[in-house]
């Protein structure tokens, strides 16, 4: 095969994998556990603004799952899940430990495993070199969530009535989720635009 007929061939893989090429167990624990940290960081900026805050965890998830695909995706933040409710303080507001399941937005945190792997899974189909295909994988990521988190929020709170369930739960997180999804969208093409420049140069 010639190196023309290389060049011409597109990119595969997800971003950790041109990043990271040489895949083994370690790599793949530490790209985990960067995930995870990535999300515990941007979980701290957060904007109370009701029983669930609006947070930098949505953006955290979907950067993560696009960049370590899937399963390592879904894997950094059940690791994340698991550190915050062992104690550390990397919830929205320096939160943690066991107790915050009692916390009505507890039930996002678990939907932001299937978000992460949703992210992961359109990565991996290459939707994350062109933003339109990145926008619509990661709204579908933004929603992920909800799935989970909305019930447990009624369940919590106690609240039945669905207008109220949507004011508190859903009304205020439609708009600031698809910033987040617009910015993930953006973020991603630019970036393998740049690696695909690297690999011209070389």
């Amino acid at each position: 095969m010639s190196g023309a007929t290389l060049a011409a061939r597109p990119s595969t893989g997800v971003l950790a994998d041109r990043l990271l090429p040489r895949r083994s167990t370690l790599v793949d624990v530490a790209v985990v556990v960067t995930g995870a940290a990535v999300v515990a960081l941007l979980a701290q900026a957060s904007w109370r603004i009701g029983p669930v805050p609006i947070t930098g965890q949505t953006l955290g998830v979907m950067l993560v799952g696009g960049a370590l695909g899937m399963r390592r995706g879904a894997a950094a933040l059940t690791t994340y899940l698991l550190a915050g409710l062992a104690g550390a303080p990397i919830f929205a507001g320096g939160m943690g430990g066991p107790a915050y399941v009692l916390a009505p937005s507890f039930g996002f945190i678990i939907g932001f495993i299937a978000a992460a792997a949703i992210a992961g899974w359109a990565a991996e189909r290459a939707w994350d070199r062109n933003f339109l295909l990145a926008m619509a994988g990661f709204t579908l990521a933004t929603v992920a969530p909800f799935v989970v988190g909305v019930p447990y929020l009624a369940a919590m709170l106690g609240l039945t009535d669905l207008s109220a369930i949507a004011a508190v739960g859903i009304t205020p997180f439609v708009v600031p989720g698809l910033i987040k999804a617009g910015i993930a969208a953006a973020i991603f093409p630019v970036a393998w635009q740049a690696i695909r420049a690297l690999d011209a140069r070389r």
